[in-house]
């Protein structure tokens, strides 16, 4: 597995991480001991990288990862955590609590239920727009002078919150969504990122599945699935989106790989300074995106990629009307 560090201050890390959120019902049902294998896969294959948030399952996903990681040598693994995204007992989204005393408090939580004296990249989930980012930052500042956190992240914020945030502390990367369905970072959020020295940590690579290969018009979400309200995958816009992938299939099948390895190898060969994430729910997909980050794509490779899935070319948006005033770009 290779390795890429983030940002100019931040740890080195697999150039493939594991994004944890999926084994705690987001995409609907799950196989514990499944997800266990695959948490155990992903490190027997060389990923460090575990991202993972305190909302996840509602601290359901920090445990499952405590059980899986008992016994490993602490430095033999990173550990990404997002914090102060508020859940009610129906699983509904409460907005965002980025309060100092709320920052120290989560973090108490999250070292109990992680079973860990330290985290690797602390991050708030989103933005509150009722606490300046200084003070969110600030109190994670505390939280690393006395031993608790080793680095700062931030997630789905816009540029000029991460500037404000940098300069508070320095912040090892930023959390985003970046595919080839979603490329609003590219405008002036990655040349922020890339003045400041902070790296880029990609989530959602394969659109939640539906640039995966995997995903076909006649497939319906589950109970409990996200997906169920993207608008990307809904009736009017799914077909649209899944002739994109059709289209991106014959670039892979020239290529000599599946869909979800072009996709992964495409956001890899954005900069040596992105980590892309992998949501992999079981062992089968984990092993399918792995052999990405040897693939070595060409000037004509990449193209051919962009021929098949122009920017801006996927039609809905990346959340529901909802979430996506709380993201620091749009698609």
């Amino acid at each position: 597995m290779q390795t890429r560090t983030l940002g100019s201050t931040g740890p080195a890390v697999s150039a493939l991480g594991l994004g944890a959120m999926g084994m705690s019902g987001a995409y609907g049902a799950t196989d514990r001991a499944e997800s266990i294998a695959t948490v155990h896969a992903a490190l027997e294959a060389g990923v460090t990288l575990i991202d993972t948030g305190d909302f996840y399952g509602m601290g359901h996903n920090e445990l499952l990862l405590a059980e899986v990681l008992r016994g490993r040598d602490r430095d033999s693994y990173q550990l990404s955590v997002k914090f102060g995204q508020l859940r009610g007992p129906g699983h509904e989204f409460g907005g965002q609590d980025g309060r100092p005393e709320a920052v120290k408090n989560l973090l108490a939580y999250s070292l109990t239920r992680l079973d860990t004296d330290h985290i690797d990249i602390y991050r708030p989930a989103r933005l509150d727009p009722a606490v300046p980012i200084e003070e969110t930052v600030g109190a994670i500042k505390e939280m690393i002078d006395a031993g608790y956190v080793r680095h700062i992240g931030l997630s789905e914020v816009d540029a000029a919150t991460i500037r404000r945030a940098h300069a508070v502390h320095p912040v090892a990367d930023l959390q985003i969504e970046y595919s080839l369905l979603s490329r609003a970072v590219e405008a002036e959020i990655l040349p922020t990122l890339r003045e400041l020295g902070i790296g880029l940590t990609a989530y959602g690579v394969l659109g939640r599945g539906l640039i995966s290969g995997h995903w076909s018009a006649g497939h319906s979400a589950g109970p409990g699935d996200f997906r169920a309200f993207s608008p990307r995958f809904s009736s009017e816009n799914v077909e649209h989106n899944l002739a994109l992938v059709e289209a991106l299939r014959r670039v892979a099948e020239a290529k000599g790989c599946t869909v979800a390895q072009l996709a992964f190898a495409w956001v890899a060969a954005q900069g040596e300074d992105i980590v892309a994430l992998v949501g992999a729910r079981t062992r089968e997909r984990l092993a399918e995106a792995l052999p990405a980050m040897e693939l070595n794509l060409t000037a004509d490779d990449l193209a051919e990629i962009e021929k098949a899935v122009p920017p801006g070319a996927a039609r809905g948006d990346r959340y529901p009307s909802a979430f996506m005033s709380g993201l620091g770009v749009g698609n």
